[in-house]
């Protein structure tokens, strides 16, 4: 195999032969060819630790290798180069250790501590001497704030048809890093479907068909039970992270693009309940705290963090590579692992805080009180020692700005479903209505999992309410990502009053400033606050019924009496250009990244936050804006928003058409401006919030 020159561009048109070539003649069982001379069975893998933490101009990050009858460690060398003289500055190899063993399987993990350099750099990277097109990755400049993918739901639910979806957005990513570099991906949960367990483990088949749920629920797990687990969750994580390989209920699907994008973009990725089961967390106490589900949620959360942090869940590294983790202190109840959350430098103006918002999870909380103590203690000591930081991405599984579904909650815990239910128990309608663990209605979990359901309310007016007054009093921005509802939409909180007698400036010298209408400068809005909601990048979009219906229910709905909470009326287009009449939800395949404006294609029209004539644009398509409407509502839900230095250009990748190959989609943009200034927001009633314990 010859190897590629260091700055040679990725092989776009081989990653779209492959993208077409992929759909046809999907194998039986998962492949097993290497992409060089070493049995391979998984990676190389990039992991993401931090960058410019404390200051120091130092990239870190982690290659993982999973290997099957090889027991020495492969060496891996490495060409460091500077992207603008296009000259080698660096290269040696990356120390590397075994650090986990299964049968004849043997996991390395290989430690990347490198400089950052005053450009953008490249680095190249050679197994054994052995390489391909796209092992590289990107390095910012050390006064460069990364370019970030963010994509969620990256797989197929069971009882999808993945024939109908054979083109993959995968390509559309690399299509587009191999244009201008992207620096991170960030994984905001469901990066792998294990829904499959149920059918695919032997052990797991057997319990499901057990008849009543008290005796599935007291069934003990013994030494057989948990390696056959164990064989799942394996042999699962090698077929999807190694080869892109999944089966389901109703077809095969084959994507080689999604291992070659994480050799090639560095991760950090929280986790969500398909990385362990659906609805994990969601379920009634009885079926969480059954032994089956514990073995469940202890195993999968061991293979999460071998594939996805390179890391063993009780493992410790190096500090300056373990000093990304908030770890919680209270103890899980049905997984033996305390909470792992994460806070990442991204560059000087951008760092993300991950909340694991799964191994906590209960039907009556989603995060433990000292866990998000914790959490804002963490951020507390970042903010007040880089005050550089801009903008903090937070990322959440569920998205928390969305449209209520409490209607659909009263209506699914009704009584009057019960005789349903012991019909469907019977087998007089259809099974389907149940699912196999406990006989709840199948979708129940789902609406337990959200923010909104009645058991979580308080807690997500609590989180909402916290975020914006730390954002207020630190001057940073705070931009939610989230996935999990497998369409894509953005929701908004922002000030009500739109000068400020409800909040006071920390620095008193430039309250005139400070002091201007929010909706003519947002950037002045303390309360303004998005949720980017982009799922899924794989699995397939609910109906047009279904987004249609979120449409219709979705209000400006007042937050607490200085804030409203609404959705961005976005998408004022199709992704092929046709107008729409649903302007706040689009169920097509999206994955979404987000750069800052002076790193951005629009680096060239940035203005400086003194500059009275600011370049703003209405958010939305990238090639068509919304008219701008007269009426009261409209000038306040179609605001402009200011292209600065530093303002966050978010675009949606919406995909046109799932069966082209060249894979187009439309860019969707917003532009999320930084917070001028610190202020103090007022205390206020908050529903919920204060009816309850605080």
């Amino acid at each position: 195999m010859t190897t590629s020159p260091i700055f040679d561009k990725l092989p776009v048109s081989e990653f779209r032969n492959i993208n077409e070539a992929k759909s046809k003649n999907v194998p039986e069982e998962c492949p097993q060819d290497s992409p060089i001379d070493l049995n391979i069975r998984s990676g190389p893998i990039l992991k993401l630790f931090n960058c410019n933490d404390k200051g120091s101009s130092r990239y870190l990050a982690s290659l993982l290798l999973v290997l099957e009858d090889y027991d020495e460690v492969p060496s891996i060398t490495y060409q460091l180069g500077d992207s603008n003289s296009q000259e080698v500055v660096g290269k040696g190899n990356f120390d590397g250790n075994c650090f986990y063993k299964h049968e004849n399987l043997q996991f390395y993990r290989y430690m990347i501590d490198l400089p950052l350099q005053p450009h953008e750099s490249v680095c190249s990277y050679a197994i054994n001497g052995q390489t391909t097109a796209y092992w590289k990755f990107y390095l910012p400049a050390s006064t460069q704030s990364m370019n970030i993918v963010s994509f969620s739901c990256n797989g197929f639910s069971l009882a999808c048809d993945a024939a109908q979806y054979p083109s993959s957005l995968w390509f559309d990513v690399l299509n587009r890093h191999s244009q201008n570099p992207y620096h991170v991906m960030l994984g905001g949960g469901d990066q792998i479907y294990c829904d499959s367990v149920k059918v695919m483990s032997t052990k797991m088949q057997q319990w499901t068909q057990i008849d009543g749920f008290k005796k599935k629920q007291q069934m003990q797990v013994d030494e057989a039970f948990e390696q056959d687990l164990h064989n799942y969750y394996l042999h699962h994580y090698m077929a999807w992270f190694g080869k892109g390989f999944w089966v389901g209920k109703k077809s095969r699907y084959l994507d080689s693009l999604f291992p070659m994008a994480m050799a090639t973009i560095p991760s950090i990725n929280i986790f969500d309940d398909h990385d362990i089961i659906d609805g994990f967390g969601s379920y009634p106490e009885a079926t969480m705290a059954s032994p089956v589900f514990k073995a469940i949620g202890e195993i999968a959360f061991l293979y999460y963090m071998i594939f996805q942090h390179h890391q063993l869940p009780q493992e410790r590294l190096q500090p300056q590579f373990d000093s990304s983790w908030i770890v919680g202190t209270t103890k899980p109840r049905y997984v033996p692992y305390l909470n792992r959350s994460l806070f990442t430098r991204l560059g000087p103006e951008i760092a993300v805080v991950g909340l694991d918002c799964r191994t906590e999870r209960s039907l009556s909380k989603i995060v433990s009180d000292s866990s998000y103590k914790g959490i804002f203690g963490r951020m507390k000591s970042e903010l007040e020692s880089n005050p550089d930081i801009k903008h903090l991405l937070v990322m959440l599984g569920v998205p928390i700005l969305y449209p209520r579904l409490v209607w659909l909650e009263m209506v699914l815990t009704s009584p009057w479903l019960k005789p349903l239910r012991k019909l469907a128990e019977m087998g007089v309608i259809n099974k389907g209505l149940l699912n196999e663990f406990d006989g709840s209605i199948e979708v129940l979990d789902d609406i337990n999992d959200h923010w909104c359901s009645k058991n979580h309310k308080a807690e997500r007016n609590r989180l909402v309410r916290d975020l914006m007054e730390f954002g207020a009093q630190h001057s940073v921005r705070i931009t939610i990502l989230s996935g999990d509802v497998h369409l894509c939409c953005i929701g908004r909180l922002k000030s009500r009053v739109h000068h400020h007698p409800t909040f006071h400036p920390i620095k008193k010298d430039n309250f005139k400033q400070q002091n201007r209408n929010t909706l003519e400068f947002p950037q002045y809005d303390p309360r303004l606050m998005f949720n980017v909601t982009s799922s899924a990048i794989i699995n397939a979009p609910p109906p047009d019924a279904m987004a249609t219906l979120l449409d219709k229910r979705s209000k400006v709905h007042h937050f607490n009496r200085d804030c409203d909470e609404d959705v961005v009326p976005l998408f004022n287009v199709n992704p092929d250009g046709h107008p729409r009449a649903n302007l706040q939800f689009l169920n097509k395949r999206n994955w979404c990244d987000l750069n800052l404006a002076k790193h951005s294609v629009h680096k060239n029209e940035v203005s400086h936050e003194d500059d009275e004539r600011i370049v703003s644009r209405y958010p939305g398509s990238t090639k068509v804006a919304p008219a701008p409407s007269s009426s009261h509502n409209s000038y306040e839900r179609f605001i402009e928003y200011p292209l600065l230095a530093d303002s966050l250009v978010t675009t949606i990748h919406v995909e046109d058409d799932a069966k082209d190959f060249d894979c187009k989609t439309m860019g969707y943009e917003l532009l999320i401006p930084p917070l001028m200034g610190s202020y103090e927001l007022e205390d206020v009633v908050i529903k919920h919030v204060n009816e309850s314990s605080d």
